[in-house]
C-alpha cells in the first residue's frame, strides 16, 4: 500500500475535488469523522467545509492547515468497502490524526480503486499537529498493515523502471499531447522547492511554465500556462493552460508539491549526495563545459542561466539519482551563481595548461626521461607553473633573471 501525502491551505479545493467525484457517481463516501453525513450517498461540499472550519479557530498562524492523503492498495488486493474503511480509520489513528475531523472517499473512476482522505493539520486551538517524520511514520504504518493483513507490497516504482521522459519535439506534431505527457510525468516524479527549480527541470525537456494572475468578479485567481520551446529555450507554438493538461499540472497541485518536496528533502537529507558530487567535480576542473559534461555522466544535469554577456546569474542541478531539483545557492555559498562565475573566470580557466620539464639535475636523479604535465587533480594546491628552470617560464621573466645576474656580477667585480 502506497500513501501519498500533501499539505496545503485550500480546504474547499480538496473537498470539492473529492466531493464532485462522489456526486458524479465516480466514487463513494465511505466514512466521516466529526463531519456531518446525511447518508444520501452525495456530498454537500459547502456544509462539509463549514463543519471543518468549525473545528479550528477563524485565524490560525499555521499556513498549511489541510492534509490530503491518498491510500493506494495493490491492484491485486481485492478489498471490500468495509475493509477499506477500517484501513483508513486505522491509518489515521496511527498517524496521529484519529481525533481530527476527516472524510474518507473511495475513487472508482479508474480501474485501480483507491482512497482519498481529507483532514485538518491543526487542532481546535489552531496548533499545528506534530509533523516530524510524517512521511517516514506513514511508510512504517503501511508496511505494518501490509504484513498484518496479508496485503501485497505496493512500493512506489523507481523512475528507472518507467518509460524515460522524452523531450518535446515540435516536428513530431501534437504538441499539446507531448507537453501534457512530459509535464504530468515530471510534476509527480521530481522534488522541487520553488517555481524556478520547477522551470529549470521543465527546460531540460523543451517546456516552460509561467504564472498567470488576475481577478474575475472580484475574486483573485492563480494559474499556470505551459509552452513548448526549442533547444535554445525560445517558445514555439501556442501556450496551454494547466486546466487543459490536468489537475496534477495545475497551480494548486504544484504549490502542494513545493511544500511536500521541501519536507521530504529536509527529512531525508537529499541535498547531501548531490552537493558531494557537484563539489567533487568542481574541484577537478575550471572549465564550464567540462564541469557540465562530467556531472551529466554522473546522473546530474546542470542548468546555468546567463546574461547576454555570458555571466552566470543562476545555477540549478537536477539529480536524476534522487529525483531532486536543487538551486546551487540552496546547497551552499560555494555553489551559488557568483561563486561558480568566479570559479570559471579565473585567469587560467579555459586555457590549456602549459607543459614543463624537470631541470637536468632533477631529471638525472628522479627519471631518465622528460616529464610533461598537462593536467592537475587538486586545484587548491600549487600548480607549479612558475618553477625555476621550467620550460613554461615566461620569456620576460628569463630576461629579467639574466639582467639581475649581470648586475650582481658587475657589483662583485667592483668590490674586488
Amino acid at each position: 500500500m502506497v500513501a501519498k501525502i500533501s499539505v496545503g491551505n485550500s480546504l474547499y479545493g480538496a473537498l470539492a475535488y473529492n466531493g464532485e467525484k462522489i456526486n458524479k457517481d465516480e466514487g463513494k463516501l465511505l466514512a466521516t469523522n466529526r463531519i456531518f453525513d446525511a447518508g444520501t450517498g452525495k456530498v454537500d461540499i459547502s456544509r462539509a467545509a463549514d463543519d471543518f472550519r468549525n473545528c479550528m479557530p477563524a485565524h490560525v498562524r499555521t499556513r498549511n492547515t489541510v492534509i490530503h492523503i491518498s491510500l493506494n492498495p495493490h491492484p491485486d488486493d481485492k478489498l471490500t468497502d468495509v475493509e477499506l474503511e477500517n484501513l483508513a480509520h486505522e491509518y489515521m489513528e496511527k498517524l496521529g490524526y484519529g481525533n481530527q475531523p476527516y472524510m474518507v472517499y473511495k475513487h472508482e473512476d479508474i480501474n485501480r480503486h483507491h482512497l482519498h482522505i481529507v483532514s485538518l493539520n491543526v487542532d481546535e486551538k489552531g496548533k499545528r499537529l506534530n509533523k516530524d517524520y510524517l512521511f517516514r511514520r506513514s511508510k512504517r504504518i503501511t508496511r505494518d498493515m501490509e504484513q498484518r493483513y496479508g496485503l501485497h507490497t505496493a512500493e512506489r516504482s523507481r523512475r528507472s523502471s518507467r518509460e524515460p521522459v522524452q523531450k518535446v519535439d515540435t516536428a513530431k506534431g501534437d504538441i499539446k499531447k507531448q507537453v501534457a505527457s512530459t509535464v504530468k510525468s515530471l510534476a509527480v516524479s521530481y522534488r522541487f522547492q520553488s517555481m524556478g527549480e520547477y522551470r529549470a527541470l521543465l527546460s531540460l525537456y523543451n517546456v516552460t511554465v509561467e504564472e498567470a494572475r488576475g481577478e474575475v468578479d472580484g475574486r483573485e485567481y492563480h494559474g499556470l500556462v505551459y509552452s513548448a520551446t526549442d533547444d535554445k529555450g525560445s517558445k514555439v507554438g501556442n501556450p496551454f493552460k494547466a486546466s487543459r493538461i490536468g489537475k496534477s499540472a495545475g497551480y494548486e497541485a504544484i504549490a502542494e508539491r513545493l511544500i511536500t518536496s521541501k519536507e521530504q528533502i529536509k527529512e531525508k537529507d537529499f541535498t547531501v549526495p548531490t552537493k558531494r558530487t557537484v563539489l567533487a567535480v568542481l574541484n577537478r576542473t575550471f572549465r564550464r563545459d567540462e564541469f557540465v559534461k562530467m556531472l551529466k555522466e554522473k546522473g546530474i544535469d546542470t542548468v546555468l542561466r546567463e546574461t547576454d554577456t555570458g555571466r552566470i546569474y543562476g545555477a540549478t542541478f537536477i539529480d536524476h539519482r534522487t529525483g531532486c531539483v536543487l538551486n546551487g545557492s540552496r546547497m551552499g555559498k560555494e555553489l551559488s551563481a557568483n561563486a561558480l562565475q568566479e570559479h570559471f573566470t579565473l585567469p587560467f580557466a579555459g586555457e590549456q595548461l602549459l607543459p614543463f620539464t624537470l631541470p637536468a639535475e632533477s631529471a638525472a636523479q628522479d627519471a631518465p626521461q622528460q616529464t610533461a604535465v598537462s593536467g592537475y587533480e587538486e586545484p587548491d594546491n600549487s600548480l607549479g607553473l612558475f618553477t625555476s628552470g621550467s620550460s613554461g617560464t615566461d620569456a620576460a621573466e628569463d630576461a629579467f633573471a639574466r639582467e639581475l645576474k649581470r648586475k650582481k656580477k658587475k657589483k662583485n667585480q667592483r668590490k674586488i
